[in-house]
Order: C-alpha cells, then sequence, then structure tokens
C-alpha cells in the first residue's frame, strides 16, 4: 500500500514514511493511493487497518500498536431514540485519544534519532497529544492553541506536562495557529534541524485509526439487523468525519454521514456551492470545532471530487450557541448530558427525525466525541448540578500549567 499527496506533485510514500512526514512536500495532505475492500470478515483494529500496512515495516507490529494504543472502551449505547458511540474514554476523555495514541505508537516503533511534533489545537487535539507523547524519548512536542478560546480544563490538559512538552498561547485562531504549523513544514530551517512532524489530523497516522471504531459500529450493526447505520459526526477540522468516509469507501456497510457544525460553516458552504472558501473563525461553545479553514476537507474532496457524488452520501447541520445550550438543557431533564460538541450532533438528529420519519431510529448513531465535565462552565450552570469528573481528568487539574504567550507568527518559535 502507498500513500499519495492530495496535490499529486509529490512521490507516493509508505504508510511510516507518511506518518513521519506528516505533511507531504507539495503541501497536500498524504491519503491511501487506493482503498481495500471489506470482505465481511473480522472488524477488529488491526484487521480493518492491516491492508494500509501491508509491505511496511510496521506491519508486524501492528497487533502490537493498536492493543497498546486502544486500551480503554468505546462503548456503543442506545438510549431509546438512536444509539451514542462514546469516544470520551481514553486519558484525556476526548475522541483525538484514538489517533493521538495510535500515532505515538507507530512513531515509537519509527524515530532512531530525534523528532520534534508539532500541533495546533482547537481545544482536545493538544490534550491528546501531550498525554501520548509525554516522557516518549528522542521527542520533542510543541503544541500551539489560540488564546483566550479554549475552555480552562482544556487549557489545563494543554500546559499541564513541562518536560518534553512545550505549549504556546498564540493571539489569534485556530486557524492561525494551524497556519503556523503548516509554514514550519514549508520553512527549510525547521525541516532540517528539527526533524518536523505533524500530530494534528493533517497527520494520515492519526485518521487511519479512527476508521476502526466506524467500521466495528457498521459492522456489528449490519450483522444484527441487516440495515445499514448512518452517523452524526460533530465536526470542525474534519478529521473524524473523513476517517467515517474512508471506512464507507472500504464498503463497510454504512449510509449517510452527516457532519454537524457549530456557526463555523466552510463544509456546510461547500456543499451548497461546490466551491470551497476561506472562512473567518467563528468563536463558539462548542470551540474545538471552532474552524474557519478546515484542511481535511481536501481530502474529502479528493476523496468524492463530483460535489453531487459528494451530496448523495454527505450533509451538513450548523447549529448555534442558542441551539446548543437548549440542547443541553432539554435533554438534561431526559438523563443524558452532552458536551457542546455532542450536542450540535443531537441537534442534528432532532432535525432529520423531524423530517425523516420513515428511517429505523436505531439506524442513526450520534459520536459523541468528548466527555461534559471538560466544558463545565459552559454546561453546570445549564444543567444546574455538578458533573462528575473522570479520574483521568480529575488528575491533571491540580498541576502547575506552564506555557509562554506568543504572537501568531512562526518567528516568534525560532
Amino acid at each position: 500500500m502507498k500513500f499519495i499527496s492530495t496535490r499529486g506533485q509529490s512521490p507516493a510514500v509508505s504508510a511510516s514514511e507518511a506518518i513521519m512526514a506528516g505533511l507531504a512536500p507539495d503541501g497536500g495532505l498524504y491519503v491511501p493511493e487506493s482503498f481495500p475492500v471489506w470482505n465481511g470478515g473480522d472488524f477488529d483494529a488491526a484487521s480493518i487497518l492491516s491492508p494500509f500496512f501491508k509491505g511496511d515495516v510496521l506491519e508486524s507490529h501492528l497487533s502490537s500498536i493498536c492493543n497498546q494504543a486502544f486500551n480503554f472502551k468505546i462503548p456503543l449505547k442506545n438510549n431509546g431514540d438512536f444509539s451514542v458511540l462514546e469516544l470520551f474514554h481514553g486519558p484525556t476523555a476526548a475522541f483525538k485519544d484514538v489517533g493521538a495514541r495510535f500515532l505515538s505508537e507507530c512513531q515509537s516503533h519509527l524515530v532512531k534519532n530525534h523528532q520534534t511534533v508539532m500541533v495546533a489545537t482547537s481545544g482536545d487535539t493538544g490534550g491528546a497529544v501531550a498525554a501520548a507523547f509525554y516522557g516518549k524519548p528522542n521527542t520533542d512536542v510543541i503544541i500551539l492553541f489560540p488564546k483566550g478560546m479554549v475552555s480552562d480544563r482544556q487549557k489545563k490538559q494543554l500546559t499541564c506536562w513541562g518536560g518534553n512538552v512545550k505549549a504556546y498561547s498564540v493571539r489569534g485562531t485556530f486557524d492561525d495557529c494551524q497556519r503556523m504549523v503548516k509554514e514550519a513544514f514549508a520553512d527549510p530551517r525547521w525541516n532540517s534541524e528539527t526533524s518536523l512532524t505533524s500530530a494534528n489530523s493533517i497527520n494520515v497516522g492519526r485518521l487511519l485509526p479512527q476508521m476502526t471504531y466506524y467500521a466495528r459500529v457498521a459492522a456489528e450493526h449490519f450483522q444484527n439487523t441487516g440495515r445499514k447505520c448512518n452517523f452524526i459526526i460533530p465536526s470542525g477540522n474534519l478529521g473524524n468525519a473523513v476517517a467515517a468516509l474512508w471506512a464507507k469507501r472500504m464498503g463497510l456497510p454504512i449510509d449517510q454521514i452527516v457532519m454537524s457544525t457549530n456557526s463555523n460553516q466552510a463544509i456546510g458552504d461547500y456543499l451548497k456551492t461546490g466551491t470551497r472558501n476561506t472562512h473567518k473563525t467563528i468563536a463558539t461553545l462548542a470551540n474545538a470545532m471552532d474552524v474557519g479553514n478546515p484542511s481535511n476537507l481536501e481530502r474529502a474532496i479528493h476523496l468524492i471530487p463530483v460535489i453531487d457524488e459528494f451530496r448523495k452520501i454527505a450533509s451538513s447541520i450548523s447549529v448555534t450557541d442558542d441551539e446548543i445550550t437548549a440542547t443541553i438543557s432539554k435533554w438534561a431533564t431526559k438523563g443524558e448530558i452532552w458536551c457542546p460538541h455532542t450536542a450540535t450532533a443531537v441537534f442534528a438528529w432532532e432535525q432529520i427525525n423531524r423530517s425523516s420519519s420513515s428511517k429505523e431510529s436505531s439506524d442513526w448513531v450520534v459520536a459523541a466525541t468528548a466527555h461534559p465535565a471538560k466544558f463545565e462552565t459552559i454546561v453546570e450552570p445549564l444543567i444546574g448540578k455538578k458533573i462528575d469528573v473522570p479520574d483521568s481528568l480529575n488528575s491533571i487539574l491540580s498541576k502547575e500549567s506552564i506555557y509562554q504567550e506568543i504572537n501568531a507568527n512562526l518567528s516568534d518559535l525560532i
């Protein structure tokens, strides 16, 4: 299996080379050269991923990597209205733990001398990357996050590490942070002096493992019911949604993929117009999805370049802050507590359910992407009570925060 750039101007590389490079030399994102077809057999993580590592130096380590990375539960629960895929049981209580831990385990087998992992985060990615790479030998981590645009508990997860993890509060937006990462990859000095790689979802090593939970749920649902399932996925930089699109391309029994967004509507505008435009980032309550120019839209368009074909399988529903708070408040009376991001997906389900009563409710799966305790200042006033804090999150809240504040210029890091 080889991986190619979305921009078509770079040589094809192996999975390991794509994972270590992060970004392709032509500035594009690595994608599989082709997609294997699921044969209806095993759907454990290693089985789903093995075709992508065929002939790669990591092939013989894949089972061990998966066992180390996926050592927490990812339960699917049905609440009577729809199923909820709980992706927040990892060390940092967000779905980003899946990709970050897999990437860290892969790179542990590949790093021979030294590497610098640089990551831009709108809230959850940086914490997951820091936890996954903290203390790893021969590895430095640089985290860039937008000043004042992450929750207090998210900020603590980004800044409590020290050691080989350096955190920077950037005077700007997530898109500024993401731009700085891409500029670093294009800068000869950074590449020659730091052995730079990325842990953002621009790195294909983040997206590949995220396919596995969609594959498992879809396969199990089809075996049990004979029907395909539909996913509603809170979407910002679109990595999680593209992972679902890749699983569908492999032939997994997935029907519709709905991307719920906040007021940042880059994907919604693309689906309406067929043209990709740059948008200014809007700050919202679902801050980890505050992305005006999602990188992974490039991967989605590369996968499905004809807009009419894209619209047949994917759609987008935008959710305002008022709709987020109303959704959290309403469902709390039913005993369900959602984070602001998951609330966008629940609101999207309500919209779909009102307009499409013929669909089997059990066929709809909402991706719950973060634990509500990470957003206690938003959620607790709405539900009128304290949220139990997971042990993994509670253990870091008393630690000291260590970070620097910088302008949104790569030169501030040099």
